[in-house]
């Protein structure tokens, strides 16, 4: 009866991009509306369950063709799912609140490509959910792809079971530069007063120790040391082993002013350096497994941040991509 009801709602969309497997799985799901009067926010509302057990077989929903015409509405689709509000500590993207519980996605210039990651795994905190909205098409370009953890985890086990070992028993240390204020240059520019949403070092310091972070200052320059954090985590709600890291992000996309070597970026957990040749076969895995939809206004892209990793393609202005991340 959940399942008749809710397919009076929403109706399962296929376009080329979507990639299908082994048990029928397609990804991501998308859902239009059946009717164009439905109240998108009214809906989620009576058919929350239904929802959520297709993002936990599905990984990600596009949602497209309901009316999200302004950042005000993307929030009040949010508001319905009523997901418990996440406060961005330890992220490294500079964002700007919009309104409510939206922000900015990412302000870095756009001709700056970011690798896949899942949303802050390299502190302790961290997103289950992540809401993309797209305030404004992209001109040309501006995807954000997105792949299958699962997929990750298995074919670098496949290939690289040594290297899996390793990261299972010592997880991974991450370690970024971060200057007192934001570098909107940058993809990882989150000044440190942003990243712990503080200008008081004492209390950024209580606030790092709590996700797993520990401050080295130079003046009012810090280095972040991340870590040990786990790469490999164990999905309970799938009962499944999951690639949960940014590795390929911080070790081939953490580069700026204060960040000249991202290959330091990112190392196992006893200290010991990842072997390059690895990390960009992963790279390549990330690439061969991921969907990229084109953008189009007013889509909402829901993300399980256990489930999936994303990553944003470089791209020619206009584009706007708001955000909102969920306990």
């Amino acid at each position: 009866m959940v399942a008749e009801a809710a397919i009076e709602v929403f109706a399962e969309v296929r376009v080329p991009q979507q990639r299908s497997y082994n048990g029928g799985i397609v990804f991501p799901l998308i859902l239009s509306p059946v009717t164009s009067d439905i109240s998108f926010s009214e809906a989620i509302k009576a058919h929350k369950p239904w929802l959520q057990s297709r993002l936990l077989e599905a990984g990600a929903i596009l949602f497209r063709g309901f009316r999200v015409d302004s950042s005000s509405d993307f929030d009040d689709v949010v508001e319905a799912f009523d997901f418990e509000e996440l406060p961005y500590v330890g992220g490294a993207a500079p964002r700007n609140k919009v309104v409510g519980r939206i922000y900015t996605a990412n302000d870095s210039p756009p001709d700056k490509k970011l690798p896949f990651h899942h949303e802050m795994a390299q502190v302790l905190e961290f997103p289950s959910k992540l809401f993309f909205y797209c305030d404004v098409e992209p001109a040309c370009g501006g995807e954000t792809p997105i792949v299958l953890s699962l997929a990750v985890y298995e074919r670098m086990k496949a290939k690289h079971p040594e290297f899996v070992q390793q990261l299972e028993e010592h997880g991974l240390i991450y370690t970024r530069i971060l200057s007192e204020d934001d570098d909107i240059s940058s993809a990882i520019g989150r000044g440190w007063k942003s990243t712990f949403l503080t200008d008081d070092k004492q209390i950024a310091e209580v606030r790092a120790a709590k996700i797993g972070t520990k401050l080295e200052w130079s003046g009012d320059v810090v280095k972040t040391v991340m870590g040990p954090v786990p790469a490999i985590r164990f999905d309970e709600s799938r009962q499944r082993k999951v690639w949960f890291n940014s590795i390929v992000f911080a070790y081939v996309g953490w580069e700026d002013a204060r960040n000249n070597n991202p290959t330091k970026a990112v190392n196992f957990g006893d200290g010991r350096p990842l072997p390059a040749h690895v990390v960009y076969d992963c790279q390549q895995i990330l690439e061969e497994e991921s969907a990229a939809i084109p953008w189009q206004k007013g889509d909402v892209l829901l993300i399980d941040n256990w489930a999936v990793l994303h990553s944003r393609r470089s791209f020619v202005p206009p584009r706007r991509i708001l955000a909102s991340l969920c306990k």
